[in-house]
C-alpha cells in the first residue's frame, strides 16, 4: 500500500469545501486511531522504519514512537512489530493486525465520504 500525500487525505476530506470528514477510532476515552495514526502506519509499511516515516511526515521520532506506542497498547495486537537496532540498523513492520487495521480504517473512510459526497452538492446550493 502506498502512503496517501497530505494533498491526497485532504482530497479525501474536503468534499466541495462543504465537509471536513475525519474519522477518529476510539478506545475507551483516548483516540486509538485516526488519520494521522494511518498515515504513519503507511509509511512504516513503505520505509521499514518509525524513523524514516516520522521525517516523511514531519513529525519527531518521539512523537511517531510513542503514537506506536498508542497503538499497540490499545489495540488487542500490536499493529507494528519493531526491531532493536545494530550493525545493519533497527527496523519497523506491520503486523498482520496493522495491515488488517489500517485496511478497515481506510475502507470505512472511503464508505463515509461516498455518502457524503450525495449531501455536498444539496449543501452547496445552500452555502454563500
Amino acid at each position: 500500500m502506498r502512503p496517501r500525500t497530505r494533498r491526497e487525505d485532504g482530497d479525501l476530506r474536503r468534499l466541495g469545501r462543504v465537509f471536513d470528514i475525519r474519522l477518529r477510532v476510539m478506545g475507551g476515552d483516548e483516540p486509538a486511531f485516526g488519520p494521522g495514526k494511518a498515515a504513519l502506519l503507511e509509511h512504516i509499511d513503505a520505509s521499514g522504519s518509525i524513523s524514516s516515516a516520522a521525517r516523511s511526515l514531519g513529525m519527531s521520532y518521539s512523537r511517531a514512537w510513542r503514537l506506536v506506542e498508542v497503538m499497540n497498547t490499545l489495540f488487542r495486537a500490536p499493529l507494528v512489530e519493531t526491531s532493536a537496532g545494530g550493525l545493519r540498523g533497527g527496523g519497523a513492520r506491520l503486523t498482520r493486525e496493522g495491515r488488517e487495521v489500517l485496511g478497515l480504517y481506510r475502507s470505512l473512510e472511503m464508505r463515509l465520504i461516498s455518502a457524503a459526497e450525495s449531501s455536498a452538492v444539496e449543501f452547496n446550493t445552500r452555502l454563500r
